[in-house]
């Protein structure tokens, strides 16, 4: 069984424990925004304005809302072209000598070497089979950071012509319709993706993404023998305590990040960069 297809049963299983496997869009997000002024927007990044994540499960002792700043988003997925660019200044991280203890055997299997992606990674196509460990440390050369989970949910919840996609049926068509889909042997370019109301592409449709805090997803022990496991989180027993039953997306995504482990790659999992939003400009004196 495929790992699409775990995921797909694990996510299932979780909604059916709630009492729903409706295909919807979830309501996780609240009061957001839909513009900020003054908004100043770095070459290939999208500013996504501050709102209010609420988290699909929670422990008893955490927050049931996260409040989220404005921040910029990489509008694209990192491409085979830009990771290319890195590996060739940090020689590290090429695939012949990254170590095991940051990226498992597959890392950029698909390449044809260190330094040539070959025809199975097209330059525009956004890259896969990295870890989070590589993801974390291109963000840092590239003057960035990976998103948090808040904040890759937050910007998640548009709609390709508003801010809230909850409504928004072609966004649920398209979504849903990846779903269903293979894996492709070779992905698509990141620019053949409509652009959201925010103007980002691919956080649906394209390739699962690597968030700074993953491993936090469901557990906050190492195992189910874990003394200081919350138990409420793990599998359907979290569903039931779930805000939002009926966001079939949403429990998949958690379901990968709660499966992952740092050092994992596979064919379908790619990330992008998030930065600080610069804060507003003091107005000149008169």
């Amino acid at each position: 069984m495929t790992t699409t297809s775990l995921l797909r049963l694990g996510a299932l299983a979780l909604a059916f424990a709630a009492g729903s496997v409706v295909v919807a869009w979830g309501g996780g997000i609240e009061n957001q925004k839909s513009k900020i002024e003054n908004d100043a927007r770095p070459p290939g990044m999208a500013l996504i304005p501050a709102g209010t994540y609420v988290p699909l499960q929670r422990a008893t002792n955490e927050a049931a809302s996260v409040a989220v700043p404005a921040f910029l988003l990489d509008a694209e997925p990192v491409t085979n072209a830009d990771y290319l660019a890195f590996v060739t200044a940090q020689p590290k991280w090429r695939r012949s000598q990254v170590s095991g203890m940051f990226a498992d055997a597959s890392y950029l299997q698909h390449w044809a070497g260190d330094l040539e992606p070959g025809p199975k990674a097209p330059p525009g196509a956004p890259v896969v089979r990295v870890s989070w460990f590589a993801a974390r440390a291109y963000a840092r050369w590239a003057g960035k950071r990976l998103p948090t989970t808040a904040e890759w949910e937050l910007a998640a919840a548009a709609g390709y012509t508003q801010a809230d996609g909850k409504t928004d049926a072609a966004l649920k068509r398209d979504l849903y319709a990846w779903l269903a889909r293979p894996v492709p042997a070779i992905q698509a370019d990141t620019t053949t993706l409509r652009p959201d109301f925010h103007g980002v592409r691919g956080l649906h449709g394209l390739v699962w993404e690597w968030v700074d805090d993953f491993n936090t997803a469901m557990i906050t022990g190492e195992s189910r023998a874990d003394s200081g496991l919350e138990r409420d989180l793990f599998c359907g027993a979290g569903a039931v305590g779930a805000k939002e039953t009926t966001d079939y997306a949403a429990f998949m995504r958690q379901a990968l990040r709660a499966s992952l482990k740092a050092n994992n790659t596979t064919t379908s999992l790619g990330f992008r960069c998030a930065r600080d939003a610069a804060p507003p400009t003091a107005p000149s004196a008169p």
